[in-house]
Parts: structure tokens; C-alpha cells; sequence
């Protein structure tokens, strides 16, 4: 996140001065003149702080060129003559590429730390090592300022949650967590399987639709090719001869004929619907009802269910404390699910009943209708006898076990229908050619 100084006088004239981060200057600048107004003080200027590159030369010794981070040119000048140096150029780096953070940098980051945190290695030796080995540009900023700003005796909150976009919302809150539970250990170990879980699902998810719904297109446009341009120019050519056509011959030309009156409206009435569809499960409503209905889907909508109660239940497991409501625990569960409509029941209704109505937590789970018997089996037996904690890692491994195999079962059955489709589709396609190839003159 970007960072900011705040230069300013009080009505008594002394200096004040602050460094804060922001999203944006604009909001920066939001921030400065509320504490302006509040504490009666002049401002003088508010600067963000930038990469400079430059060129200098000590002792003598040939030119270094480097970049280094400060809030102005004339700041940095005074910087490197401090430390001997005579600066010949600086200036500023105006495209600053940090490049991105694949999802299993990430992942090795987080499963290293919680190795490491096993064998008793001190957290900033670890930053250290972990420094030195990342190959990854933008992860090894990352690092830097995770061990400079818990040097500086900063929040875990406000340490991870300026990283959201390289860490995510969740990882970055469970990292905050980390930092001030009595078990690091554990909950990196918790997070780092969590996004493993996460990746290998989304990598199998892609493996189990994308090139199904790549083949379907293909099929599709191969089809539609051949009826609307290659089968009229055979087809034709008998009507010239005024050759009686078969039945089905007849049938693909006329439907053939439609396709090339009216391309146009059969294109936008498949583009508006789809884009439309789209537009709208990116929005909060849509979201909402995708992840509704995707858990009723035939073939697929049980993995993703159960799945997603896998996540749930791992997350409960790793915050649970075993003391009070833990309301924090089941509302960060819930988020983490990676299904809104199943965090909006939880939060709507189980955490409304545990808070309002004073109800238990099996009971409250159970009355947002989104948890399996299974589940709910396991976290009422974890209730009644005292090891809510221990049962709902144990659901989480079975679910993590069934979801397992019962990918392979969803990616073979939508295989199955992909290549069910293309045998309709050929065979189509050759009983048309043969009944045209078999065509005699009257």
C-alpha cells in the first residue's frame, strides 16, 4: 500500500509530522485535511513515497547505480551525501513494474514458514531465509516489508492486510491471526493447507469444464461450418439438376438457408444472454444466487457443496478456542467458504440465533439448511463430547478425502457426455453426406 508523509504546523508554529498508509493520495489527502480541521493546524505539504533511481560515485571508486524508495529527490540526495556519496544523477522511476505473485509462491511461502515455525526457528530468521530463496521480485518487497514493519512493532493486522492483493483477503487475516496466537505453528500450517486445498480444487475444477467447454465450441463451430457453407454448395447443385432431395438432405439445407438469413440475430440472441448472465453473477445479487443454485447442480453441485463444508470445517478447526460462542471463529468460517450463500445463511441466521435467541450451535447451523447430516453429525458429537475442536478436523479430512475421489468420478462423467456429444454430432454430420452421396438423378 502506498505510503504518505504529513508535514504541518500547529497554531503555536511547532513542526508535526506523520507517516501513514492509503490506498490512493486522494483518499490521503481525505485523511490529512480531516486531521487539519480537527487540530487546527496548517498544512504544508503531504508527499507520497516514490522509487528514485539514481547514479553516484565514493571515494574515487567507479559509479553505482541503484533504486531506493523516499519521499523526494532532495531527501535521497541528502541520504547518499550522508553516507559519502557524490550523486551524479536522480531520478524518477516512472513505471514501476512490480510484477505479480503466482498463487504458489504464495503457497510455499506460507507451508515453508509453518515447517520452519515446527522446528522452533525464530520468525524473522525465517523471513530471512525465505528472503534470500524467492526468486519472485514482487515476493521478495513483500518479505522485506512484513520484516521491517513487525521490526517496527506493528499489528499482524496492519503488518499482512496492506499484502491482500498478494496474499488474499483470508490468508492475510488468518496471517494476522498467526502473529498473535500462542501456536504460529499451527495456524500457517491451517492457511497453508487451505490454499493448497484451494488451488488443486480450482486446478482440477478448470481440468473438469474448461476443455469440455472448449471441445463443445469447437464441435458446435465445426457443425454449424459445415451445414452453413460447405453441405449448401453440394446441395445446390442437385437443386439445379431439379434432383428430388432426401428428407434430411432437404432438412440441413433449409435449416441451412435460416442460418445464413438470419446469422445476425442468432448471434446477439446467444451474446446478450450469456454476456448478460455474466454481467450479472458479478454482482453482489448474482453472486448470491450462483452459489444458491451451483450447490443443487446435477454431477457437479455435491463436490462444490462438500467442498466447501471442507473449508468451512478446516477454518472452524484452526480458530476454534473452546471457550465462549466464538462468534468471530464461525462468522471467519463462513467467509472462507467460498460460497456467499452459505456465509449469508450463517451469519443471517446461525450467528443471529446464537446471539439473539440464545441457541446452541448445532441447532443454529442446522436451521441455515446449507450443512450436510454429515456435518452436522459430526459437530454434535464434537458438542456432546467436548471435542468440537478435534471432530470438525476430522470432517474436514473426510470430506477432503471424498471430494478427492469423487473429482475423478465428476471429470469422467462430464468426459463421458463431451464424447457422447461429439459421436451425436459426427454421426449427424455423416448420415447428411451419405444420404447426399447416394443421391440418383430422376
Amino acid at each position: 500500500m502506498p505510503e504518505f508523509r504529513f508535514k504541518g504546523t500547529n497554531p503555536q508554529g511547532k513542526l508535526v509530522q506523520s507517516e501513514f498508509e492509503a490506498p490512493n493520495k486522494k483518499v490521503a489527502k481525505t485523511r490529512v485535511d480531516k486531521l487539519v480541521r480537527s487540530r487546527s493546524l496548517t498544512l504544508l505539504s503531504l508527499d507520497q513515497k516514490t522509487v528514485f533511481h539514481y547514479k553516484g560515485r565514493k571515494n574515487g571508486k567507479p559509479p553505482v547505480m541503484g533504486e531506493q524508495e523516499a519521499y523526494s529527490k532532495e531527501e535521497l540526495e541528502r541520504a547518499l551525501n550522508k553516507l559519502g556519496y557524490k550523486v551524479d544523477r536522480i531520478g524518477k522511476k516512472w513505471l514501476d513494474l512490480k510484477g505479480g505473485v503466482p498463487k504458489q509462491e504464495v503457497v510455499t511461502f506460507i507451508r515453508l514458514s509453518a515447517d520452519l515455525l515446527r522446528q522452533k526457528l525464530p520468525y524473522d530468521q525465517i523471513l530471512n531465509l525465505l528472503y534470500e530463496d524467492t526468486g519472485n521480485k514482487r515476493m521478495r518487497e513483500v518479505i522485506k516489508e512484513i520484516q521491517k514493519d513487525l521490526k517496527d512493532g506493528k499489528e499482524g493486522q496492519e503488518v499482512y492486510s496492506k499484502h491482500h492483493d498478494v496474499f488474499g483477503e483470508f490468508a492475510c487475516y488468518m496471517l494476522s491471526v498467526a502473529s498473535t496466537s500462542g501456536n504460529m505453528a499451527q495456524v500457517f500450517e491451517s492457511t497453508a493447507k487451505f490454499m493448497e486445498r484451494d488451488a488443486t480444487f480450482k486446478k482440477n475444477m478448470r481440468r473438469a469444464l474448461l476443455m469440455p467447454i472448449v471441445t463443445v465450441i469447437a464441435v458446435i463451430g465445426v457443425v454449424l461450418f459445415y451445414v452453413g457453407y460447405i453441405f449448401p454448395q453440394t446441395a445446390e447443385m442437385f437443386l439445379e439438376f431439379d434432383i428430388n432431395l432426401p428428407p434430411m438432405t432437404a432438412a440441413t439445407l433449409d435449416f441451412s438457408n435460416w442460418l445464413q438469413a438470419n446469422w445476425i440475430i442468432i448471434t446477439l440472441a446467444h451474446i446478450i444472454p450469456i454476456g448478460s448472465f455474466l454481467y450479472f453473477i458479478q454482482t453482489v445479487p448474482g453472486k448470491l444466487w450462483l452459489d444458491k443454485n451451483i450447490i443443487n447442480m446435477p454431477v457437479i453441485g455435491d463436490l462444490i457443496h462438500k467442498t466447501s463444508i471442507e473449508i468451512y470445517a478446516r477454518v472452524f478447526y484452526t480458530l476454534y478456542s473452546g471457550a465462549g460462542q466464538n462468534i468471530e471463529v464461525i462468522r471467519v468460517a463462513a467467509e472462507a467458504c467460498r460460497n456467499k450463500y452459505i456465509e449469508k445463511q450463517v451469519k443471517d441466521i446461525a450467528i443471529r440465533m446464537i446471539l439473539d435467541d440464545g441457541k446452541g450451535l448445532i441447532e443454529s447451523l442446522e436451521a441455515t439448511h446449507v450443512f450436510p447430516q454429515t456435518a452436522l453429525s459430526r459437530f454434535r458429537l464434537g458438542a456432546e463430547s467436548g471435542a468440537l475442536k478435534e471432530n470438525a478436523k476430522q470432517l474436514a479430512e473426510y470430506y477432503e478425502t471424498q471430494t478427492t475421489y469423487k473429482m475423478d468420478s465428476v471429470i469422467d462423467v462430464i468426459n463421458l457426455g463431451i464424447n457422447l456429444f461429439i459421436m451425436v454430432a459426427l454421426i449427424g454430420i455423416t448420415v447428411v453426406s451419405s444420404e447426399s452421396a447416394i443421391i440418383r438423378p430422376n
